[in-house]
Order: C-alpha cells, then structure tokens, then sequence
C-alpha cells in the first residue's frame, strides 16, 4: 500500500458524518491517602466496561446516554457507586474505600478471582495504542500453572498457535514461537520487560538467554506482527513482560514461596514490596537449581530484580529498575533418532555446559502534559555474557574423544532509549489519538570461537596457545546502530468503527570488523592448509514499514478487528560469523521480508463465554531456513540461507466457557472450561533452490490444541489441561528421515497432560501438580547448535510442590 493511497483513505475518513456524543471523565483515589488508584474498571450497570484508569487514576469516554449508573469495581478496594448526568460530566472525582475488615478470607479470595484468565488491551494503555491489532494478555497471578519452573505450556495455554519448545525442566529459557516462526529463544519476537528491551541485540542478535521469573509477573502481554509498527520490524510481535507492582496499601509486604520437586528440584522466590508516602518499591530474590532429567544436566540459577518509583506529584513519576540473572547449566547434548528411540533420556556428552550473566537497567519517566496529552521516556541498557562450551561434532553419536572442547563467548552491551508522546484531540468533533514515537539503539558486542580445555568441568578460558591448530577459529567485534521513528493514529469514524494507520522508519547500520581462520589437516593432524580471513562489513539500509488497523465495537462485549502490517528481519551475525560441524552458512544470505495481516472477532457473551476467533496470514520474502545440498567435496550437508517466498495462513481460535453461569452453579463454585485451536497451512511459493517449491514450511505443525478444565469450591482449586501439537518440518527440504546429526527431521506429533491442585488458608497457600502424567516420552525441538546438535528431549512425567506464605 503506497502513501498515496492512505492520504486517500485518511481523507476520507476525516471527512466522514459523526454524531454527538457526551465526554465523561474524571479521577479515582484511594480515600486513605489521596492516592491515584490504576486498573479500576468502570462499568455502565446495563451495558458493560466503559473504561479503566491509567496509573494516574484517569478514565474517559463518551456516551449517547444523558443519564448514567456508573460502578466502579478494583480487586482491592470496596466498590462504589454513582449516578451522574453526562452533560457536565468531564471532571468527576471519585473515592475507593478500603475493603470492609470483617470479610472471610473464603470472600476475599473469590473476590481476587477473576471470570476468565485471558484478557485483552484496551484501544489506548499508558503511551502505547493497541487498537485494531490481535492482543493477548496472560493473567500469571491468576494461573495455576508450574510457574516455579517457568511451565511455558501452561503459562501461554490459551495464548492460540504457540509453538513451544520443551526441553528446559528449569525454565532458564524462553523458546516459543507460532505461524511458521523458529521457536528458538523467542528470537522472532521483539521480548521487553515493562517496556524495555531484554534480548542480546534486538537486531544483531535477538536471542532471548534470560526469561523473568514467572512468580514475579503479573501478566504477559502477547501482541502478535501488527506490533511491528511500535515495538520493532519482527514477524513474530511483541511480547511484554508486565512485572508485578508495589503493594500500594502497605509499607512493606514479603511473599516467600518455596519449591521442591522431579530431579533434585528445589526453588525459593522471596518478593518485598510497600508504599510509603511519594516512594514505592518491588523486588525479589529468585533461586533455582536441579539435577534435570537427564544425566548430565545439573543447573543452578540466581535472578534478582529490583523497581524503585518516586511519585513526584500527580502527573510525574519516575521510575528506576535493575535485574541481574546468573546461572550455570551442565547440557547433556542431543541426540540422534536412533539413540532418542532406544533410550530419550541418555547422555553421552559429559563435558558441555552453558553460563549466561546478565544485566538489565532502566530508568522511566513518565508525565502528563494533560489530561488528554501523555509523554514517556525509557533509558535502558544491557551488559551481559554467554558463554558456551563442549565437544561438538556433526555425528553426535560419536562418544566424547576427550580432546579439546569448543568455546564461544559473546559479549554484549547495548544501551538505548524509547520516547512517546499520546495525545487525544479532536476531528470533526469525533475522539482521535496520535501517538509519536522515536528510539536510539547502540549495540557493542564481542564474538570469539576457539579451543578450551580438554577438562571435565565448566572452564570457560580459552587455549589457543595449546592448541594452535584448532580449526574452528574466529574473533569479531560487532557494533549495530539503530535508529526509528514511529507513529500511529486512531481516527474514530463513528462511536462504533475506528481506523488506524501507521509507520514505522527503520536505519539499520550493521557492522562487523574481524577475522576467522581456515586450518585443514591430515589423518595425522598435521596442518596442511592455513589462513586467516580477515572480515570487515558495513551494511547500511533505510526503509518505511507501513501498517493499518480496524475495529468495529458495537457494544463493550463485541468487537470486529483487522490489521495488516510489513514485517522486516535483519540477518543477525549469529547466522554468519559462527562456525557449526552441523551445518554451512549460504555465503549469499540477506535480510527477510514480508507483511502480517489478521481478521477476527472477540468478546465476552453474558460472561458466559469469553472468545476471539480470526484467521491470519503471513507472507515471507527470502525466508531463512535449511535445506539438504551436496558440498564440494560431494558429503551432504546441511546449508543455512535464504530459501524462497512462502506463505503461512490459518485458523486460530479461543472459547473459554464459564460453566458456573452457564448451570448455574453455587457462588462458592468457580468452573471454566477453555479450548484453543490453531490449524495452519504453509507452502513455499517460490524458490532457487531444488526441490523447494510446493514444500510445507518449517515449524508449522498443522493442529496445534490445548484445552483444560479448571475449577473448585471456595479456597480449593484444581486444573487439568490436555495439549495436541501435530507432526511438523524442521527444514524447507521436507525430510522426514533425520541426518546423522539429528539436525534436521521430522518432529512427530505429540500429546501432554498435566494437573495441578491448590489450596489457600489466610497467609498460606499450597499447590501442587504433575506434568505429563501419562509419561510420554517425546521431543520439540532439533537443536542446530547448543544445547545440541540433535534432538533435545522433553521431560518425563515431573512433580512439584510449592508453599506459599505471605506476610
């Protein structure tokens, strides 16, 4: 679409009739301290959800109504009631009292239960817009899932067409992905925490090695390719990681959960949190460690984050945060589709470990010019390390020679900063919102592959002097600089139907300036070949992502949504600078290109049913992936590059009934039952390369299904959840029998079950639950590199215990 024709769309649009309408506004305080209160939903007693404050405790919208019953509803605070005339409505001011003190703790407990456990983000949230995009919000305090271990399969279980690799009984790491997206370390995604960027190198490598504690969190916010627009170039989307906030009613409350389970498992998240006049604060300790299911796979894990904020006055806050995560895990190596078959959980890799150091910092400010005008700031950074060494071979049946290990140490530090300006305006009389954005992002990172020691434990020093002939060797340094503008725009037609366009400006300059080293040896390894490459690029590009959405709201509990949007990804130097046994890297690969695009429609019917049912499409130019090619030397091997065009299109759906209305059911019962489905077709339209074309796509199993019953009487919960995935392709060749590596392959299609009970008594609460209760023995992911090559096994039938108490 050219920006001629969305001069023309915008034209019309500005020109459209509108009707009258009553703006009705105002702010929400806690009676006690005069306090802003945030997330209160103000309800209209006929016809549903109105609005919801911002962190200011501000709410607005308008209304055809001359005569309004408003409630307004949050969790922790008593409800209040009111009745207003809309025609001078537009600075209300109301006050949330306290709970009243002689409640059970059977009410306040259902009380903080909420109807169905996924949400959706509102049109306009803080400086960010969501109108007319697919959004997916996980309630984590509401779950019942592992969260001790990070249990992705539950946590994301009724986020549709997640495709999920299960190999981590820890969950150190991150690995989903959905639509034909590679799963591994969610490097499809844009991943931020309250905001701000985690990853390695959002564009140089954007590989996620650190995964906040789910016990921290208090939702996920899943925004899939419209994102692009905001958050970055991505197919994939955004995914948020929202942390948990200061207590806003007590100067200091303590949470400490402790967690013993399967393997040697034992876990504690400790959390403190208080206000105290203008200062709030969050933090907590996280500590895991295990001996894994397999032999081999021992780990130990420390994260710790802290959130300081300082309320300055009513529209100004600033906000400090600083999270550090170390942790070492021994990896027990992958396998072939012989030895997966005669024992999944064998080992015969004794010497691989993997160590990850990182450091986030951010500082936030956030103000407001006024009431209908918002700006943000976000400095963030990182200094972080990965570590990874091994015995590394293409036939990874091969038993450890007990020779010189492999190591490849990255360093990153990038630091950057984020601002948006919101402000709502007039057209015609008609609500419109801008959003203006702009972002600076400077990379400098350090890549090194060589030998190490021929020793047992985790020594992550290199040995160049004692091994001089190694051949895999290389040293680069990488820095990227990244600079974008951003802007969009809701245009409310009517009171029903809004359109929103937007752009996104993307300069791109990549850099890399080193060398790496050609050895060849004899049978007897005697060096009969060598150089040293030198390697210096400089790759500049510029380019406009152009994007559009719509919505239809008839009423609060429907809603009718499109968007499309250009998606862009950068070839990152890990699919260049890094030597693998397992595979060749295309000396021709660029940058992939494409667009996303969603319809749907969503909504709540008389909270019986929550639901959002849409098809997708994603379009891919130059798609990345493997294919099977015959080198000079005439071995087969697995190659690295740009394949072709492809197409991936489908179906994904979420029901999530309330089944204590739909029979009526007593009120100390609380009973839901969720199905989500995705079914997904892919084709490779167009390829160089033999053999391609017509191909299904790689990561796109064509059922993806997860349902589950939960439930139970007063304080006692129980949940039981079923998951399907289909066969899927790990390359565009399509094979099903795997190589000698294990890289490449058919991964077969699998099923899970998993329960989990809990039960809560004033301060304590307990829960417990078994994943994969029928044992099966399965694997999701063929791993190119570490924690591989080959296939990575997903865990046996596991269990876990956790003790909450709060004080």
């Amino acid at each position: 679409m050219t920006l001629k024709d969305f001069k023309i769309i915008l034209a019309l649009l500005i020109s459209a009739l509108s009707f009258a309408q009553h703006n009705v506004s105002g702010r929400v305080t806690f009676s006690k301290t005069n306090a802003p209160v945030a997330d209160v939903k103000v309800y209209d007693k006929t016809s549903g959800v109105l609005a919801t404050t911002d962190n200011s405790g501000f709410f607005k919208f308008e209304t055809a109504k001359k005569e309004l019953t408003l409630v307004f509803f949050s969790f922790e605070y008593a409800v209040e009631e009111v009745t207003i005339q809309t025609e001078n409505a537009s600075a209300l001011n109301i006050t949330l009292k306290d709970l009243t003190q002689n409640l059970s703790e059977v009410e306040i407990t259902a009380r903080k239960q909420r109807i169905f456990e996924l949400k959706r983000l509102n049109d306009v949230e803080g400086t960010a817009i969501y109108a007319g995009k697919k959004t997916e919000v996980v309630l984590v305090d509401q779950s019942m899932a592992n969260l001790a271990s990070n249990n992705a399969r539950q946590i994301y279980s009724q986020v549709a067409g997640l495709n999920i690799y299960q190999n981590d009984d820890a969950g150190l790491q991150l690995n989903i992905g959905g639509r034909g997206l590679d799963p591994n370390r969610t490097a499809n995604f844009n991943t931020r925490q309250n905001g701000y960027d985690i990853s390695a190198d959002v564009l140089g490598y954007p590989e996620s090695y650190y995964t906040p504690a789910s016990e921290g969190l208090s939702e996920i916010q899943v925004i899939r390719g419209a994102a692009s627009l905001q958050y970055g170039t991505q197919f994939g989307g955004l995914i948020n990681f929202k942390m948990k906030e200061p207590n806003p009613n007590k100067p200091l409350e303590v949470i400490s959960r402790f967690t013993l389970g399967s393997y040697g498992l034992y876990t504690n998240f400790t959390s403190v949190s208080g206000t105290k006049n203008k200062w709030s604060y969050y933090s907590y300790f996280n500590y895991k460690k295990g001996d894994g299911f397999r032999p081999n796979s021992e780990f130990e894990s420390k994260n710790v984050f802290a959130h300081l904020g300082y309320q300055f006055n009513e529209k100004t806050k600033l906000t400090g945060e600083i999270t550090y995560m170390r942790y070492l895990a021994q990896q027990a190596g992958g396998l072939t589709d012989a030895m997966f078959n005669e024992d999944p959980y064998q080992s015969n890799r004794a010497r691989n470990w993997f160590q990850v150091d990182w450091l986030l910092y951010n500082l936030k400010l956030d103000h407001k010019f006024s009431d209908k005008t918002n700006f943000t700031f976000n400095f963030f950074g990182l200094n972080a390390s990965r570590d990874a060494l091994g015995f590394r071979t293409n036939r990874v049946s091969q038993v450890d020679s007990n020779q010189e290990r492999d190591l490849i140490k990255g360093d990153f530090k990038n630091f950057g900063f984020e601002s948006r300006l919101l402000t709502k305006y007039k057209v015609f009389n008609k609500d419109a919102t801008f959003l203006i954005g702009s972002k600076f992002y400077k990379a400098d990172n350090y890549q090194e592959q060589g030998p190490a020691s021929d020793g047992i434990g985790p020594d992550f020093d290199f040995t160049n002097d004692e091994y001089p002939n190694y051949p895999n060797q290389s040293q680069f340094d990488l820095p990227n600089l990244n600079v974008s503008v951003f802007g969009e725009n809701i245009f409310y037609v009517s009171d029903k139907f809004s359109v929103t366009p937007g752009f996104r400006f993307e300069y791109i300059k990549t850099q890399s300036d080193g060398f790496y080293k050609n050895i060849n040896t004899d049978a007897a390894g005697n060096v009969i070949f060598e150089e040293t490459v030198e390697d210096n690029q400089n790759f500049e590009r510029s380019f406009i992502l152009l994007g559009l959405g719509l919505s239809y709201k008839p009423n609060t509990n429907f809603e009718a949504y499109g968007n499309v949007s250009q998606n862009y990804r950068s070839v990152t130097f890990s699919d260049i600078n890094i030597d693998n046994p397992a595979f060749l890297i295309s000396p021709d690969i660029t940058d992939e290109e494409g667009f996303t695009t969603d319809l749907g429609i969503r909504g709540n019917f008389n909270n019986m049913v929550s639901y959002d049912l849409g098809v997708f499409g994603l379009f891919y130019k130059k798609r990345i992936g493997f294919v099977t090619i015959v080198d000079t030397d005439g071995s087969i091997k697995n190659e690295r590059g740009n394949i072709g065009d492809a197409v991936m299109y489908g179906v994904e759906s979420l029901f999530d009934f309330n089944l204590k209305k739909i029979f009526n059911l007593n009120n100390n019962v609380k009973l839901n039952y969720f199905i989500n489905t995705s079914v997904i077709n892919s084709e490779y339209t167009n390829s160089e390369k033999a053999g391609v074309k017509g191909n299904k796509v790689e990561f796109v199993p064509d059922l993806n299904l997860k349902m589950g019953l939960n439930g139970g009487y007063k304080n006692l919960l129980a949940n039981i959840q079923y998951s399907y995935l289909g066969s899927q392709f790990t390359d565009a060749t399509n094979s099903i029998e795997a190589s000698e590596s294990g890289v490449v392959g058919e991964i077969p299609e699998y099923d899970i079950l998993d329960v989990s009970l809990s039960y809560s008594y004033k301060n304590f609460k307990l829960e417990t639950g078994v994943n994969n209760v029928l044992d099966n023995a399965y694997f999701t992911r063929r791993a190119t590199g570490y924690p591989g090559p080959g296939i990575i096994p997903s865990s046996p039938r596991n269990w876990y215990t956790t003790l909450q108490i709060k004080f």
